[in-house]
Parts: structure tokens; C-alpha cells; sequence
């Protein structure tokens, strides 16, 4: 049966539940009407064969007490009402003795009661008192045998009800067991669309080529929104596409007209098509200035579109110390010209990252603490191992940011209020471009107080078994 909504599949699966429960609890009722019943009819059994003994004890008495009056009176109506007497016993025992195996008792009673049925005054008074004490004997025999069969009875009914018990505890057991699988059945039933969805979201989020196909079978209301995230993901693939397309056809025809301004401002300032005054070579100054700094940020914008379609990072096992040597050597000018010092302390021999990305975070933040930092400092890297995390933190001395711009420091084209040290207005990538690369290795970047530092940047980036 194919269920067309979530709200139907979420019955289903509660119905499918209950039916062992359900089971259990009918089963449960069945069983304890039947042992209500057998319990009725065992005490009602009971009752009656105690009544009847118990009579049967009052008529033995009261045919003893006749047949001795009529042996000294020697009434005919005593033998009589004798007789009646031990009829009625006789009936009584007949209706007992049907239910017991042993008939040994029940038939030695019997011939008791024949012999006194036929007794008369010829018969010894001796043999007399004889039969009547075999008789006494034989009924508390008989009386004997029947709490003996009563015994068993309850014992055979304790037996029962205990194998009912049992019963019921591996019935309770075999059908919660039951449950419990059909809970985990619905729970995988439901839970699968839904993974599906977060698969899709997360293969939107990774910028994957490729998303899981649109689900054929399952809840409407889930493959909707399948289907929407689906048209979601082409969407964001067609915006994606004109973004970049739109950066780097910007960025060209802005790297055309300003190479041909660069080049103007160059001949004017050789003074080749004439001299100069003072105020215009000011004014060419200014100019140079501005197409330095266009350019600057045209080269930004073009590395952070290129970062930005960089979907997966290529993790490999990097030697810290020779990966920060070429890094302090490529950078050895920009550190001289700001007359700053590298304290750089590596606690840990091998770094997991990528390569391409990890240097750009070290070139960015050490721009950013070359551009943003006190002049003549010592800025302080170090890369260690806490918590299954590797961490670099980069800090320098400067002006102390607030908590309310830390987080707006690391949105892209958003800047401080310090200013740079070579007074030049930057992008506001710098930061964007580290977030954006410790968060491509699933990691992240924040501002944290250290000792001795005013700034402080901190990367953290976890192992390739949690990026696994």
C-alpha cells in the first residue's frame, strides 16, 4: 500500500505498533476469563462434595444411632427409617465415589451400608459393632480420599494459573520485542525522507555537482519539498554562474581601461609629452595612488571569487616547520618594510589542511596584522594541538576591537574603524577570506583575548578524522 501523506504514514506506523499490544491484551482477557471461570466451578465443586461428606457423616451417625435402638426395642419402624437412611447415604456416595480413581474405599463402604441394609435381630451384637467401627473407618477413609482429591485439584489449578503466568511473561516479552522492532521499522520508515533531505541540503551546501535524485515513492508533502530544494539548487547553480561570470567580466573590462590610466599616468609622470608643475605632479600622485589601490582591489575580488569555487578542499599531511619557513620567506620584505618581528612557536610537527587554503589564511592574517598592528611589535603565531583540534592563533599589539564588530570583522567588505598603517583603503576581505577558508575545512575562525596581545585571531581546523 502506498501511502500518500506523512500524517498517513505517522498513523501507520502508531496502528502497526499497537497491534501486538492489542494481541497481548486480548490474549490477557481470554486467558483470565477462562482462569475466573475454572476458579468458580472448582469452589462451587468443592462446596458441594463438602456438603455432601458432611451429611454423609450426619447420616452415618444417625444410622448408628437407629440400628442400636433397634436392636434394644426392637421396633420394625427404626429398621425402617434405618434403611431410608442408607439409601440416602448410599446416593450420596454414589454421586462422590463417579469422581474418584480409587474405587477400593468407595466399594468397602458400599458393602458396609449392604451388610446394615440386611441386619437383624438374629445377628450377633458383637459382629454388629464390628461392621458399624468398619464402617466409621471406611467413611473417614473415603472422607480422606476425597481432601486428597480436592488437594489435588488446587494443586493441578496452581498449575495451571502458573502456566498461564508463564505463559504470559514470554507472550509479554516476545510481543513487546515485537513492538519495539515495529517502533524502530516506522522510525527508519519516517526517518528516511528525511535524511534524504538533509543529503540534498547538505550536497546544496557542499556546491556539488550532482544532488540525489528526486525521490519516486514516499510522503507528497516530503517529495515537494524535494522538488523545491531541487529547483532551489538550480537556482542557486544559475546565480552562482552569473556571479562569476558577471566578476570576471567585470574584472576584465576594469583591468583594460585602468592598464591604459596606468600607463598615461606613467608617461606624465617621466614628464615625456612635457613638463610639470608642482600641483599637477601632486595631482598625478594622486592619481597613481587611486589606480594602485583599483587595482588592489580588483586582484582581491578575483582571488575571493576564486576561493568561492573552490567546492572541496584536498586535505594532506603538511610539515609545519617547512610550510611557515617558505611562508616567512615569501613574506620577508612585507615584514621589514613594517619593522616587525615573527615570534613563531609550532607545537606540532605535521598540520592536516589544505595546502592552498592554509596559506592564505597565514598570508591574511599576517596582512592584517602587518596593515592593523603597532609598527616595530612582534607578531606571534602558534600552531598547536587541543582537544583533537589544530589551532593557530595569530596576535599582534594595536587597538582592541569591541565585541559588537569582532563577528562583523570576518563579513566580507566589512573594515574596522582602525586605520591602516600604510594608509591605504582596504577591501574588507582579508578576514572574510580566512572565515571563508577555515570553514571550507570545516573549521572556524573568531577573535579571543590571550595575554599580552591586543588582537588575536584564532583558526581552529579538526583532524581528518573528524573531516571523515
Amino acid at each position: 500500500m502506498q501511502l500518500g501523506s506523512l500524517r498517513q504514514l505517522t498513523l501507520s506506523s502508531f496502528a502497526l505498533v499497537l497491534v501486538p499490544l492489542l494481541m497481548l491484551l486480548g490474549y490477557s482477557q481470554i486467558k483470565l476469563s477462562k482462569v475466573g471461570q475454572i476458579a468458580t466451578n472448582e469452589a462451587e465443586y468443592s462446596v458441594s462434595v463438602v456438603r455432601k461428606v458432611s451429611k454423609m457423616e450426619s447420616i452415618s451417625n444417625d444410622v448408628e444411632r437407629l440400628i442400636k435402638q433397634f436392636q434394644v426395642l426392637k421396633n420394625p419402624a427404626l429398621h425402617e427409617l434405618a434403611t431410608k437412611l442408607i439409601k440416602r447415604f448410599a446416593d450420596l456416595q454414589s454421586s462422590i465415589c463417579i469422581e474418584l480413581t480409587d474405587q477400593t474405599v468407595c466399594m468397602a463402604l458400599q458393602e458396609r451400608l449392604t451388610w446394615l441394609a440386611q441386619y437383624s435381630l438374629s445377628d450377633d451384637v458383637l459382629l454388629l459393632d464390628a461392621q458399624l467401627a468398619d464402617f466409621k473407618k471406611t467413611l473417614g477413609d473415603l472422607t480422606e480420599q476425597i481432601e486428597s482429591m480436592l488437594d489435588a485439584k488446587i494443586a493441578s489449578q496452581q498449575a495451571y494459573v502458573s502456566s498461564i503466568q508463564q505463559a504470559q511473561v514470554w507472550l509479554t516479552v516476545i510481543l513487546i520485542s515485537i513492538s519495539l522492532l515495529l517502533i524502530l521499522f516506522g522510525t527508519r520508515v519516517i526517518l528516511n525522507p528525511v535524511e534524504k533531505l538533509e543529503r540534498v541540503i547538505q550536497a546544496i551546501s557542499r556546491q556539488e555537482s550532482s544532488l540525489p535524485p528526486i525521490s519516486k515513492s514516499g510522503p507528497q508533502e516530503l517529495i515537494k519539498l524535494e522538488k523545491k530544494l531541487h529547483r532551489l539548487a538550480a537556482r542557486l547553480e544559475q546565480l552562482e554562474n552569473l556571479r562569476t561570470a558577471l566578476l570576471r567580466h567585470a574584472s576584465h573590462e576594469l583591468k583594460t581601461p585602468l592598464a591604459s590610466i596606468k600607463e598615461g599616468c606613467s608617461l606624465l609622470s617621466e614628464q615625456v609629452v612635457g613638463g610639470l608643475n608642482d600641483q599637477q605632479i601632486e595631482v598625478l600622485s594622486l592619481l597613481n595612488s587611486s589606480t594602485d589601490r583599483l587595482n588592489l582591489l580588483i586582484t582581491q575580488l578575483l582571488d575571493y571569487n576564486i576561493l568561492l569555487q573552490q567546492a572541496k578542499p584536498v586535505i594532506e599531511e603538511l610539515d609545519s616547520q617547512s610550510l611557515f619557513d617558505a611562508f616567512i620567506t615569501d613574506n620577508a620584505l612585507a615584514i621589514q618594510q613594517h619593522n616587525n618581528q615573527i615570534s613563531l612557536q609550532v607545537d606540532i610537527d605535521t598540520v592536516m589542511a589544505d595546502p592552498t587554503l592554509l596559506r592564505r589564511i597565514l598570508d591574511n592574517l599576517l596582512s592584517n596584522a602587518l596593515a592593523h598592528g603597532s609598527k616595530g611589535k612582534v607578531i606571534v603565531m602558534h600552531l598547536y594541538l587541543e582537544q583533537g583540534q589544530q589551532i593557530l592563533d595569530v596576535a599582534n599589539q594595536g587597538k582592541k576591537v569591541s565585541e559588537e564588530q569582532r563577528q562583523l570583522l570576518f563579513q566580507p567588505f566589512s573594515r574596522g574603524n582602525s586605520k591602516r598603517n600604510d594608509r591605504v583603503i582596504g577591501s574588507g576581505l582579508g578576514l572574510s577570506i580566512v572565515a571563508d577558508c577555515a570553514r571550507m575545512m570545516q573549521g572556524k575562525a573568531e577573535i579571543v583575548d590571550v595575554p599580552n596581545a591586543d588582537f588575536c585571531v584564532r583558526v581552529t581546523i579538526p583532524l581528518t578524522e573528524t573531516l571523515s
